[in-house]
């Protein structure tokens, strides 16, 4: 008989062999950060028994909750078929009947889906589609190299996602290696230059993506975007009307516009899809995070015909798109993407979601008058709330501080598990998660940033 590992040991082959992603390790090994061992409903519990609100909803793809009955029952049933086989020149039924169903759920001129199994390798596939797309044209070549993306932009960590991405702290080391893109400034609003009105700035990010847009009209093989929301940046809301610009200018310049839904998607902006909220068909969809409910990784990069027809010749002609993975489309995944979608209709999870974005913005009221609350941001339930040492000028803390950081710890005390973007604290809520436990993450949130910015007022 195996004698049961014990919470001690596996804390210290935690620190002896797991190497974390977005971990200072140093500083985590000194944490004692849960070892998760199960979820159930909206809680994780870890090896000591402590239960914990998933307040990020496990880094927002979880959508249901855990132990979900009929994704569990979705996956176990295909189980009993077969676990894995291959897209590769052959076929299977989940992903069949998955694609149908993203098909009829994204923009109507979206009838083609790629799988991958991440929302970077969906980025990635993406890219090199658009890249190929203009190779090979009816309308004939063009050799388009430029790719142009959102100033603070995130779209994930292969290298060509990190090419299309800004984030100076996560991006700068790898420079070297990066293909060039040109970069329209984003219209977030707090760090604004002096004397600079909110309504100014935003005018003159419109007016300059109108400008940069048409400079490299005729070079840019496609402008990729998150659709309202910059999440990784911040949660950084665009105001209205600016994915629509630039869906209107990419058009206008036969530009393919990539539509990054990672985050986004899957109901955590208040509708299942953000493009949806400016009636936006993009040429690309990328899909990932919450399409399986948040149980599995599978991940899908949705095309027009258009698109896909410049891929259609003999084998000999060489246009096919020789790009995938090997757990591409994974039967499981499917099967759990298919259940979780399924779930949005009979449990009304859009309805539910709008319910509780109204009843998050009604609940961090209180912290408009905060004294180190720069900002509080939302759409839908993705929430970030920017912490700073002053508001009147902007000042933010020290980095070397981890402002953001010690209110997740608090946080944790306190029995939710919450995750900061620098010192944007984050709150994303799963979409079905219930009013109760919205309510109680919320007062949680509240009362761990005025613990920490009293204590640090102090020192």
């Amino acid at each position: 008989m195996t004698t049961p590992t014990t919470p001690e040991q596996l804390r210290q082959w935690d620190n002896d062999y797991v190497w974390h992603p977005f971990t200072p390790m140093q500083a985590y090994r000194e944490e004692d950060a849960p070892i998760i061992e199960r979820g159930e409903g909206f809680s994780l519990f870890d090896v000591n028994g402590t239960e914990y609100l998933d307040g990020i909803s496990s880094l927002w793809c979880n959508v249901h909750g855990h132990q979900v009955p009929e994704i569990d029952a979705a996956i176990k049933e295909q189980l009993g078929k077969i676990g894995h086989s291959t897209l590769l020149g052959l076929s299977s039924t989940p992903s069949i009947e998955l694609a149908k169903k993203l098909v009829e759920l994204t923009p109507e001129n979206l009838t083609k889906v790629f799988y991958t199994d991440s929302g970077a390798t969906a980025v990635e596939a993406a890219l090199k589609i658009a890249y190929q797309y203009h190779q090979q044209k009816k309308s004939g070549p063009e050799d388009r190299r430029l790719f142009g993306t959102v100033r603070g932009a995130y779209h994930g960590d292969t290298i060509g996602s990190v090419s299309v991405g800004s984030m100076e702290l996560f991006h700068s080391i790898y420079g070297k290696l990066l293909f060039e893109t040109v970069t329209v400034p984003s219209p977030a609003v707090l760090h604004r230059p002096d004397g600079t009105s909110a309504t100014d700035l935003i005018q003159h990010c419109f007016d300059e993506a109108e400008r940069i847009i048409t400079e490299h009209g005729d070079q840019l093989a496609a402008f990729i975007v998150e659709p309202l929301v910059q999440g990784a940046a911040g949660i950084l809301v665009h105001p209205q009307g600016y994915l629509k610009h630039l869906r209107e200018l990419t058009s206008r310049y036969g530009i393919p516009l990539i539509a990054d839904e990672v985050a986004v998607g899957f109901g955590r902006t208040g509708t299942l899809f953000a493009c949806d909220q400016e009636e936006v068909q993009p040429d690309i969809m990328c899909v990932a995070k919450g399409l399986t409910g948040g149980y599995l990784p599978v991940a899908a990069t949705l095309a027009s015909d258009e698109i896909f027809e410049a891929f259609l010749a003999e084998p000999a002609a060489g246009k096919t798109f020789f790009h995938g993975h090997t757990f591409t489309g994974n039967p499981l995944g499917c099967a759990a993407a298919l259940a979780s979608i399924d779930l949005f209709e009979q449990n009304s999870t859009l309805e539910n979601v709008q319910q509780n974005a109204a009843l998050i913005a009604e609940k961090l009221k209180p912290l408009a008058d905060h004294p180190n609350v720069g900002e509080v941001r939302q759409k839908g339930i993705m929430v970030g709330i920017e912490l700073v040492a002053r508001r009147d000028p902007v000042e933010a803390y020290p980095t070397a501080q981890r402002t953001g950081h010690l209110v997740t710890l608090a946080a944790r005390k306190r029995g939710a598990i919450l995750r900061p973007l620098g010192d944007v604290v984050v709150l994303m809520p799963a979409p079905a998660m219930p009013r109760e436990l919205v309510e109680r993450l919320c007062d949680i949130a509240i009362d761990a940033i005025v613990e920490v910015t009293e204590s640090v007022r102090l020192n």
